[in-house]
């Protein structure tokens, strides 16, 4: 249970796909402007990479070596299709709002590099915990960002306004520049709270010694 709970908080900070690995920046940055967007890009991204770790686990001893990258793109399109159609159905102005970023999960690299370097290796059950780490690691990130820019640059959270009337909207958090300065301060703090899980992690060693 130890090292399952350890490879899940890997993915939240250690090893977080768009703060330490830096992978999905494109559509992260992109929908970052309202907090609604990121928790439906995060949860449809999380819903996506767990699936698809999940079978290409079970089935990993059974893919040809030389057939495996269209493969995973097949069983990660699968599920891509599936959030896809039931976002249209169920929310379909988020869908709308969200535009070409949810079929675009198909070629995101957060979930083919994790399908490659993990999945196809691993037991199913340490793949569906690796994937819950990313996923909710990529979430968090998103939702953060995006609380910061709607906050900051439209005075409102999940379309709710929270800065009184007087409040002037700081307009530049909503456009791309923002974007990339509130992500470098997520960063930032990122480095600065691994160290301090490290230091954690090493001090009962020192104290033994």
């Amino acid at each position: 249970m130890k090292r399952l709970f350890a490879l899940f908080v890997k993915g939240l900070v250690a090893e977080n796909p768009l703060l330490m690995l830096m992978i999905g920046l494109c559509s992260a940055l992109a929908v970052t402007t309202s907090v609604e967007n990121a928790i439906g890009m995060g949860l449809a991204m999380t819903f996506v990479i767990v699936f698809a770790e999940l079978v290409i686990s079970l089935f990993r001893n059974l893919i040809p070596n030389s057939v495996r990258i269209p493969t995973f793109i097949i069983v990660i399109a699968a599920f891509t299709t599936i959030i896809d159609l039931s976002m249209k159905a169920y929310f379909p102005e988020l869908s709308k709002a969200m535009g070409v970023f949810i079929p675009l999960i198909v070629v995101n690299c957060i979930i083919m590099g994790r399908v490659e370097a993990f999945a196809s290796k691993e037991k199913p059950v340490d793949a569906v915990v690796d994937a819950l780490g990313m996923g909710l690691g990529y979430t968090w990130v998103l939702v953060g960002i995006a609380a910061f820019r709607e906050l900051l640059g439209n005075g409102t959270l999940l379309s709710a306004q929270i800065m009184p009337e007087a409040y002037q909207p700081i307009l530049f958090f909503t456009l791309p520049p923002g974007g990339f300065l509130v992500f470098a301060l997520f960063i930032s703090f990122n480095i600065w709270l691994k160290r301090v899980m490290d230091r954690a992690d090493r001090a009962p060693v020192k104290e033994a010694a």
